[in-house]
């Protein structure tokens, strides 16, 4: 059953993964502006979602033709690069986008904008010191190698749709899943842990703060009208290695942890680091990632402590 989202006039934003972390993010971050939102998940159960497999072409088109978005965001993707099922990565990140492309263009009036959210980790581990736009990809894993077939899918509707795409570098916040980095070694900090194992100590990743970025997205789908057709990095532009990141949360936290290092956590394709230049977005929207990572940390810390918000 579809939700009853908007009157003939209004508009209204879709987003597919709404109750996902960035998702949720991002809706407050919507409705704040007054913005009208709904979601697509596969179990429907979350706040203002409808139940929706992307990978069901059948399904995606039944259910945009009834909803009818003004503006779409699409972070659905499995993200992990660990996840166990290579051919999921394919199934959902690229045919689950071009099923949703297909229902969009189907549409009587086609969506004001669409976002499309691809992947940093598409430019592998580049010989350049700062990765921009114009950096040949190189992916190294299934993750990666999907969001570049998506992207070289997505672009051949560049022409019948208002569509805008991102290159996130890493990002976090407060109620991201501990099976990414950060949230497990803040969750360990949080729990006052003896030790935490890890890997390599010493790669080094451009991190974002969530509130930054879900900012940035709201002004790529909602200004920015210069933005369609362009695709766009989101990034800091300052890389962090873990050692140092272990060491901010311990002066945070002001609590010692033994870090001892699992063999099994050091990938063979591990990329050595990767730092993005925002130049590009800066250019056309003015926007860039500006919470200290410091601060980032803290938040996560300080939020789940006190409050226990996971949202």
């Amino acid at each position: 059953m579809i939700l009853n989202t908007r009157d003939q006039d209004d508009s209204m934003i879709l987003v597919t993964g709404l109750s996902g972390f960035t998702g949720r993010h991002l809706a407050e971050r919507l409705r704040a502006r007054g913005a009208r939102v709904v979601g697509l998940s596969n179990s429907g159960q979350g706040e203002g979602e409808i139940a929706c497999d992307l990978t069901d072409a059948v399904a995606v088109r039944n259910v945009i033709a009834e909803l009818r978005p003004t503006h779409v965001a699409h972070l659905v993707a499995i993200s992990f690069v660990g996840h166990g099922n290579p051919r999921a990565f394919y199934d959902v990140n690229v045919f689950g986008t071009l099923n949703l492309l297909e229902a969009l263009a189907a549409l009587p009036k086609l969506p004001r904008k669409i976002l499309i959210t691809s992947s940093a980790n598409i430019y592998g581990s580049p010989s350049v010191e700062v990765i921009d736009e114009s950096v040949c990809p190189a992916p190294v894993n299934h993750y990666a190698c999907s969001k570049l077939a998506m992207e070289h899918m997505v672009h051949t509707w560049f022409d019948r749709l208002p569509i805008v795409m991102t290159r996130p570098f890493n990002y976090t916040g407060v109620g991201q899943d501990e099976k990414f980095l950060i949230p497990k070694i803040v969750s360990h900090f949080r729990r006052r842990a003896p030790f935490i194992e890890l890997g390599n100590l010493d790669v080094s990743r451009d991190f974002s703060d969530v509130r930054d970025v879900v900012a940035i997205y709201t002004a790529l789908l909602l200004d920015a009208p210069e933005a369609v057709g362009q695709t766009f990095n989101i990034c800091s532009g300052r890389a962090y290695s873990l050692r140092n990141i272990l060491q901010m949360v311990e002066d945070i936290g002001e609590h010692p942890i033994e870090v001892r290092i699992n063999p099994s956590f050091v990938r063979a394709n591990e990329l050595p680091r990767l730092l993005g230049s925002n130049a590009l977005l800066r250019q056309h929207t003015g926007l860039a990632p500006q919470i200290p990572f410091r601060e980032t940390l803290r938040w996560m810390l300080q939020t789940n402590a006190t409050s226990g918000v996971n949202n």
